[in-house]
């Protein structure tokens, strides 16, 4: 079954073709962005004007850091409550378009941090408008928001159909100011993503096609979008597969991929996608034996083998190692092993074989 509420726009004339459908989102809107990507990406500079002139009046949420955490949430609801808003435009990576879903949710339901995680709770919602300003987290169609736990300081995601964002423009002109490190990053993100719509046990072949074709444009555009930041057409691109990535995960949700990820994002401040390139490799040599088939069509389909494909994906700067060695590595383990994430990977690791995969990127 595919579900995706979202309306699409895709392209260099995104945001004027969403216009009037922004229009019908409501009378004010809290823009939820970091400190600087909304300006630097030329976002802000085009859809200020638009809502000017469409009467659309506004209120500037511009505290959300990398990895929002559940004090961030707060604040923005309080924002959006006390500035009488009616719906949302998140302008970013995953981080305000997370903070951005949750914020939805809390202040429509008038939620508490505690209360978040409570599905039971969760009755209501305020439209989403999602504009991307990175090609990695695919989260502008997606249902998922991800938070650090300011107490634990625990990364932990919840799902729900009431944060699907209700449009998502995305348009490669506003990743053009990406760094090189950030564009690698961010489409490695992206790749998870797609690899995880095959490895997942909730995978939906009507997708295959798409989670084929959005791998085979970052091969072809990755590379050359690091080398040529400006060029439009491979942003476009890399902006189109990361999209392919986020429609994937909405329906099969992420694996052992993104759950190993977690805790160095929370320890060690990795970048959520350079964390899960880290063990790309790693994950599908794993799963390999229980999804011959499934990576058989796939390397079939874009053109590969599998060494190939993983000599390509070696000729990044993504091998980061780690010193483990003040780390409560049984703690990382049991946290892995215990999160949603792990129980529709196509092998479930032992402890044994859990922690050699972590092993892997130890540092000499």
């Amino acid at each position: 079954m595919l579900y995706l509420p979202t309306r699409i726009f895709l392209g260099s004339s995104a945001l004027n073709d969403a216009r009037a459908y922004i229009c019908n989102e409501g009378k004010k809107a809290l823009i939820v962005c970091g400190k600087s990507s909304a300006h630097k990406s030329g976002v802000l500079a085009e859809l200020l004007p638009i809502l000017a002139e469409e009467g659309i009046a506004h209120s500037v949420f511009s505290g959300v850091c990398e990895n929002p955490d559940l004090d961030c949430v707060t604040q923005g609801k309080d924002q959006f409550l006390r500035e009488g808003c009616d719906f949302l435009i998140a302008i970013g990576g995953g981080s305000p378009m997370d903070a951005a879903k949750a914020i939805s949710l809390a202040a429509a339901n008038k939620l508490s941090e505690d209360q978040l995680y409570d599905a039971t709770l969760r009755k209501k919602s305020y439209g989403i408008v999602a504009i991307p300003t990175t090609h990695g987290t695919g989260s502008e169609v997606t249902q998922y928001s991800v938070l650090t736990n300011t107490k634990t300081q625990i990364k932990a995601g919840f799902g729900s159909d009431l944060i699907f964002p209700r449009l998502a423009i995305v348009d490669g002109r506003y990743m053009s100011s990406l760094s090189s490190r950030v564009s690698l990053n961010t489409s490695m993100d992206a790749l998870s993503h797609l690899l995880e719509g095959i490895y997942s046990t909730k995978r939906e072949p009507l997708l295959f096609p798409m989670i084929t074709r959005g791998i085979r444009l970052i091969i072809d555009n990755l590379s050359l979008c690091l080398k040529e930041p400006d060029y439009l057409p491979a942003r476009q691109a890399l902006a189109q597969a990361s999209l392919f990535g986020g429609i994937a995960i909405a329906h099969t949700s992420t694996t052992l991929q993104h759950a190993i990820g977690y805790p160095f994002t929370t320890e060690f401040g990795v970048p959520h996608g350079l964390a899960n390139a880290m063990f790309l490799r790693q994950i599908m040599e794993f799963y390999a034996p229980a999804i011959k088939d499934e990576l058989s069509l796939l390397f079939e389909k874009i053109g590969l083998s599998q060494n190939e494909f993983l000599a390509w994906l070696d000729s990044f700067p993504i091998q980061l190692k780690v010193d483990l060695g003040g780390i409560k590595l049984e703690d990382w383990i049991e946290q892995i092993l215990n999160s949603r994430n792990i129980q529709i990977s196509p092998v479930i690791p032992t402890a044994i074989e859990l922690r050699e995969i972590i092993r892997s990127i130890q540092k000499d």
